[in-house]
């Protein structure tokens, strides 16, 4: 199983980013679907999740600027990023609880990271 992320970049405050992770190769089913970040010198934090049937939660500081969502036919989990800050500044990693067959449990898989950088 692979997660390939796109849609990082330098922004401006109060710019927009589209974060997406596709997780491709031998998937049985995915379950939850997250977006985890990490800024120099502190730990990953989650930031947003979502579940099979939609039910999403996000961590306070991005309340109601971000906006997580998912495309089950394509394995894909979206982060829209809008009215960002300095302090959204971070290496992006998506995250996966899928599973590959039925007689497995589920494990987590991650995408290589994404850099977002926002000026001020």
């Amino acid at each position: 199983v692979q997660l390939q992320a796109s849609g990082g970049g330098l922004v401006q405050a109060g710019g927009s980013l589209r974060l997406s992770c596709t997780a491709s190769g031998n998937i049985f089913s995915i379950n939850d679907m997250g977006w985890y970040r990490q800024a120099p010198g502190k730990q990953r934090e989650l930031v947003a999740v979502i579940g099979r049937g939609g039910l999403t939660d996000y961590t306070d500081s991005v309340k109601g600027r971000f906006t997580i969502s998912r495309d089950n036919a394509k394995n894909t989990v979206y982060l829209q990023m809008n009215s960002l800050k300095p302090e959204d500044t971070a290496v992006y990693y998506c995250n996966i609880q899928g599973r590959r067959t039925m007689l497995v449990s589920s494990r987590d898989y991650w995408g290589q990271g994404t850099q977002v950088t926002v000026s001020s």
